[in-house]
């Protein structure tokens, strides 16, 4: 029986931790299969794969005791290309073309290089490409890293609208304590809501693997991020024979329910902006195309006021002044303002450039009911 998540699903986020990369290539195999096979479906997959550290390790002669920041970034230097040249060949035997992406803490909380981020991980996907994601250990610093992949993975899945988030452990799922110590301990397969409660029975990683910086701690916080955001999340075991199928297919693992869809979440945050920054008045064209879900295109845009910037939630009005509209700005205003009423083929002609062929995308745009 299939995950009803799994079938209604149109973006999967999946992450791997350095632990399952240990149990050798038949799991780096295993899961590519498995992607692939989603890949099939109709599905597009992100793929956040830790493990660039632990396997720099050994590159580098460094054993399994605490390392220095310096020693980290050196090792993560020396296993990012043998982490992404391993899910290059899995894919590859399936005629899938894969990308790295490296992220810091930095480009997803800066409004600017979010958007930069979830364009390029956007325009990859629509080409049917698998971007291979990793935080950026070789120039991260303590101060300015997420740690942990699991909290990496959510913020991906918050960046390209994700409805599911994958992560893959060494352990079956959230259990109501850890079975580490605890043999009674119980399998919870439904979480509808994350409390407090539930952050009390999340552990700490396993300190005997020697690898990793997570734990059902850090799942449990991704969890609730991606949630939040309308991203259903299941956390299952990974180190068995096609993990993500067998999440897909059976009744295991740990399965949170989201708080809402992500397509509503994100509605209701660009209607709820306070302060809009700018306003774009476009002509009848244009507001029909709109109320048809198409985007807005400069050559419909009558006039700007304001000082936007890109990322920016702006109104749109229509001839006679209605607000009908509201969407997050693909310009900044004074580049919409050199663009408006032209074509979009002429854009990289009076910009230099062309980022997107629409000022405001349709997946950016809440129409206002009733206007």
């Amino acid at each position: 029986m299939t995950r009803p998540a799994f079938s209604t699903a149109r973006r999967i986020v999946v992450k791997v931790g350095s632990a399952l990369l240990q149990s050798g290539p038949d799991t780096i195999i295993s899961i590519a299969d498995d992607i692939s096979a989603l890949m099939k479906d109709g599905k597009q997959v992100v793929l956040v794969s830790s493990g660039a550290i632990a396997l720099g390790r050994p590159r580098l002669g460094l054993d399994k005791s605490e390392l220095s920041l310096e020693q980290k970034q050196a090792a993560a230097a020396a296993g990012q290309p043998v982490l992404v040249q391993a899910w290059e060949n899995a894919f590859a035997a399936h005629d899938r073309v894969t990308a790295q992406a490296l992220i810091t803490l930095e480009i997803t909380e800066s409004r600017r290089h979010w958007l930069n981020a979830r364009s390029t991980l956007n325009t990859l996907l629509d080409y049917g490409v698998i971007p291979i994601v990793n935080e950026n250990d070789t120039v991260a610093t303590d101060e300015i890293r997420y740690g942990d992949n699991d909290r990496l993975a959510a913020r991906v899945a918050q960046l390209v609208g994700a409805d599911l988030l994958v992560l893959l452990s060494d352990i079956e799922g959230m259990y109501d304590s850890d079975p580490r110590n605890n043999p009674d301990a119980r399998l919870m397969a439904e979480i509808e809501t994350i409390t407090p409660a539930i952050h009390a029975m999340a552990s700490d990683a396993n300190a005997q693997s020697g690898v990793g910086t997570g734990g059902m701690k850090t799942k449990i916080i991704a969890a609730e991020m991606a949630t939040a955001s309308g991203c259903a999340t299941l956390i299952g075991p990974g180190a068995v024979a096609h993990p993500v199928s067998r999440l897909k297919n059976k009744t295991c693992g740990s399965f949170f329910h989201p708080a809402q869809s992500s397509s509503k979440a994100r509605e209701q945050w660009i209607a709820g902006a306070l302060d809009p920054k700018g306003d774009i008045r476009i002509d009848a064209g244009a507001e029909k195309a709109l109320q048809g879900g198409k985007s807005l295109l400069p050559v419909g845009v009558m006039s700007i006021s304001g000082n936007f910037e890109r990322g920016d939630t702006v109104q749109i009005t229509n001839q006679a002044g209605q607000l009908i509209a509201r969407g997050v700005a693909s310009y900044d205003a004074s580049e919409a303002r050199r663009i408006l009423g032209r074509k979009t083929s002429e854009i990289d002609s009076i910009l230099g450039y062309r980022r997107t062929a629409s000022l405001v995308h349709t997946d950016d745009i809440v129409l206002v009911q009733n206007y």
